[in-house]
């Protein structure tokens, strides 16, 4: 599995205003786990907002150099943005041990064009974009990639289709769809217009209702009984 190194440093500085003050000054504070430990670190703003976006949609290791010399093996667990501005302003990092298995979440790709989208204009329904692995830190695939160009309409895609190898046990329930290709929707024509194209071409009126009718024969059959009686 490919690395990228980040140097980093230990944070002393802790709090809301503490992390305020560090992304004034290009910093994102962030924080390393270990079991149930925890270790508060800060990065230059420029290096993870490299990383981030070098890796975007992919699992990676990194390789966190710190100021004092060491360095520790980890995985970006999660991230921060800013709501407004969208700037990084937070990261959650994991650290990992090359003999010692991981739970995580892998990205899932796409390549080729259904043939029930190209041929048969039906439409490509994404039901799941990530899966959970388990499996060595180094074993972690980068992404998984699925082709999908003999898919036809009414086909999918499940978790279970997927070969990852021995090394990598999948955790998402193998029943679960990923992709999926659907017939296009049919617009009904409403029942007014069907009506009214009927009568532009000289089709009969539509009956009373019987109701009606009836209502007009009671009333005829009254008339007659009394002028009989005159």
């Amino acid at each position: 599995m490919e690395r990228i190194t980040i140097k980093t440093e230990i944070r002393e500085e802790l709090g809301k205003g503490a992390a305020r003050s560090l992304r004034k000054n290009s910093m994102v504070p962030a924080v390393l786990y270990r079991g149930g430990a925890s270790t508060p670190i800060k990065f230059s703003k420029k290096d993870l907002n490299q990383f981030v976006n070098t890796t975007f949609g992919k699992q990676m290791m990194v390789n966190l150099e710190f100021s004092d010399g060491g360095s520790k093996l980890a995985l970006m667990k999660e991230y921060q943005l800013d709501p407004v501005r969208g700037e990084l302003i937070h990261a959650d990092f994991l650290e990992v041990s090359l003999t010692e298995k991981v739970k995580v979440t892998a990205h899932i790709t796409t390549v080729g064009e259904p043939i029930g989208v190209k041929r048969d204009k039906g439409i490509l329904q994404y039901l799941f974009r990530e899966i959970e692995i388990e499996c060595l830190p180094d074993k972690i695939p980068g992404n998984i990639e699925i082709d999908i160009s003999e898919l036809e309409i009414g086909q999918s895609f499940h978790v279970s289709e997927l070969s990852l190898g021995d090394d990598v046990k999948i955790l998402t329930n193998p029943e679960e769809v990923i992709v999926t290709i659907v017939a296009p929707a049919v617009e009904e024509v409403a029942a007014p217009v069907e009506e009214a194209a009927a009568l532009e071409a000289g089709a009969p009126e539509v009956a009373e209702p019987e109701v009606i009718k009836k209502g007009k024969k009671e009333e005829e059959e009254k008339t007659q009984q009394e002028e009989g009686k005159k």
